[in-house]
Parts: structure tokens; C-alpha cells; sequence
């Protein structure tokens, strides 16, 4: 038997129960995990809460989480040797018992969970497997937002709730390109996001403030940081700065979001991360950026896997600085 972290109804944190379900089959080009931590994300309340799917009812009991670390317990056709796995192992395939971490659609935060081969990478000795899960959500987005905006060396690039996961990463990624970055954060996060090359800027309209909202208030201690102006915004934060956002830039075409649902109402792009950009070519940067240091995602708190729902309160509290991690006995 398998355990998996599951809901029947839409609704908060509480809708959460961890289930006994028959240990799953891999099927062909896939594998089994048995998971060792799983990441937590934003997607995975919106969807829990109904937040994505307004007005009707999930199709019946539901898994939740999108990332994972752990071991391969079992091979399904053509995941095994000489498959050519194509996703960082190279030619000879996947091996029971080797460390992996990667990404599924849905269920993640389970005891085993199968996941397709050109989903997973192999995890290096020097990450943990808390590290591994926090990283596939929030490198694949920071990197493929960062494509999306093409800032380059010389730019300045604004992001809003940088102390994030996906504000992070991206923040570390840009400044390895020579790009400038500016970002708004609560006070409490600035002096570690100085040590990271960023000039933060506080949240809100008053001075002091924590509120979002896009008023002069943000925007003009934006411009102080950033006298030589913004080239570009990254709104990881949905906290009503889309407006702001597109005056600082010049255009709705130089700001992309991630986290507000409005942004067709703004001509701004929504980058939802649908199919998303492989793995492997995310990774050949990421790597070894990670590895020597120049990358860091921490995480902000770990959870066991019965204590799923506080996990969710704590990330729908936002404010965070890095990543939740589930730890999977």
C-alpha cells in the first residue's frame, strides 16, 4: 500500500486527508518514486481551495503537489536500461534506487508517486532531497519568465515578492547575466536580499507599509532604487501591482505575472507555466550555479506529511523567504 495526500471537495486546508491508496503501477516510459520530500506551492492551494476550477466539483478524490525527491523503486517499459532516458542521465536509462527529482502533474505529496522520465532529473550527492524538492517549480518558472522578458546584461529588472521561491531564483539568475535587479519584499527580508546583490524595496502604498496596492508610495521608492529606470517587471506576488508595474516599465508588453488572474485585463502576459520548459535544458544552467554556491533557495520551514494542511496555511500567509518543504518518512 501507498499513502498520497488527497481531497474530495474544494475548500481550505482542513479539506486535506491522507489516504491509503494501492501502491501505483509505473507505466510505459515511467518510473516509480518513492518520495522522499515534496515542494509546496501556490498552484497547490489555488487548486485545492477551487480557486482554478470556479463552480464545479473535482471529479473525485484528488492528489495535490507538483515536485518531488526520492528514490526509483520501479522501472515500467522502456525506463529502464538502454532507453536513453533524455533527461540528464543520458543513454542507459533510469536504475532502481537511484536518487531523482522532478516534477508530475498532480500528487506529489504522497509516499510513492509515478512520474514520467522526461519529468525527472538525477539528483546530485551534494543536494538534499529537502533541496531537490524545493527546486523543479521554482527554477522551471524563474528561468522561463526570465526567457519570456529577455532582460539581458544592463537591464533592470523590477520583481515583486522576490523573497519567494520563484522571486529568488529568478533574482539569483538574473544578477549571474549582469542584469540589475530591484525587488519588493517585507523589511524583515531586505538585509538577506542585499547579500544577494538586490535593492530591495518595501511593500505598499505608505511608508512602512505592508498592503499591496499600486500606489505612488511603491512606485516612488522604486524609482529611488532604480534611478536609471526599469526595464522589465517579473509580479510573482498577484498583490495588485499590475498597473504600477506597466507605468514603471513602459508597457504592459515588458511585465509578465504568475500570480494574477487579471492580467488579460491589463494586456499583460500571464505565464502559467502550461507543459512548462523541459527540465533538462532548465537544469544545464541551474546546476551548477547551485552547486558552486552563486544559487541559493532556502527553505523557509519543513512539514511531515500528515501536517500538509499547516503547510498550506503558511504558504497562503505568503511573506515567505524561499520554499515549504514535505518531508516523507
Amino acid at each position: 500500500m501507498s499513502q498520497a495526500i488527497r481531497y474530495v471537495r474544494y475548500g481550505g486546508p482542513e479539506v486535506l486527508t491522507l489516504d491509503d491508496v494501492p501502491l501505483p503501477d509505473p507505466g510505459p516510459g515511467q518510473v516509480r518514486v518513492a518520495v522522499r520530500a515534496t515542494g509546496v506551492n501556490g498552484i497547490d492551494w489555488k487548486l485545492r481551495s477551487g480557486f482554478m476550477d470556479r463552480g464545479r466539483r473535482p471529479g473525485g478524490p484528488t492528489g495535490v503537489g507538483v515536485e518531488f525527491a526520492g528514490t526509483i523503486e520501479a522501472l515500467g517499459a522502456g525506463a529502464g536500461a538502454g532507453a536513453g532516458a533524455g533527461s540528464g542521465k543520458g543513454v542507459g536509462g533510469w536504475s532502481v534506487g537511484q536518487a531523482v527529482f522532478g516534477r508530475v502533474l498532480s500528487g506529489a505529496a504522497a509516499t510513492h508517486v509515478p512520474a514520467d522520465i522526461g519529468n525527472l532529473l538525477a539528483m546530485p550527492a551534494w543536494l538534499s532531497f529537502e533541496q531537490a524538492a524545493a527546486l523543479p517549480v521554482a527554477v522551471e518558472t524563474a528561468w522561463r519568465t526570465l526567457r519570456e522578458l529577455d532582460v539581458t546584461e544592463g537591464h533592470t529588472l523590477l520583481i515583486h515578492a522576490v523573497a519567494g521561491g520563484v522571486g529568488l531564483v529568478a533574482a539569483q539568475i538574473a544578477r549571474t547575466r549582469g542584469v540589475r535587479v530591484v525587488g519588493t519584499a517585507s523589511r524583515a527580508r531586505h538585509d538577506f536580499l542585499r547579500d544577494l546583490g538586490v535593492r530591495p524595496v518595501e511593500y505598499g502604498d505608505g511608508e512602512g507599509g505592508e498592503g499591496g496596492g499600486d500606489g505612488e508610495g511603491m512606485a516612488g521608492r522604486v524609482r529611488a532604487a532604480a534611478p536609471e529606470g526599469v526595464d522589465a517587471v517579473l509580479d510573482a506576488s498577484g498583490r495588485d501591482v499590475l498597473a504600477m508595474s506597466i507605468e514603471l516599465a513602459g508597457g504592459p508588453d515588458r511585465v509578465v505575472t504568475i500570480a494574477d488572474g487579471r492580467a488579460a485585463e491589463y494586456g499583460v502576459r500571464f505565464s502559467s507555466g502550461v507543459g512548462g520548459s523541459p527540465l533538462e535544458e532548465v537544469f544545464v544552467e541551474v546546476l551548477p550555479l547551485l552547486e558552486r554556491g552563486a544559487l541559493r533557495v532556502p527553505i523557509e520551514r519543513t512539514f511531515p506529511l500528515e501536517r500538509i494542511a499547516d503547510a498550506h496555511r503558511l504558504s497562503e500567509q505568503g511573506h515567505l523567504l524561499g520554499k515549504i518543504v514535505i518531508t516523507v518518512p
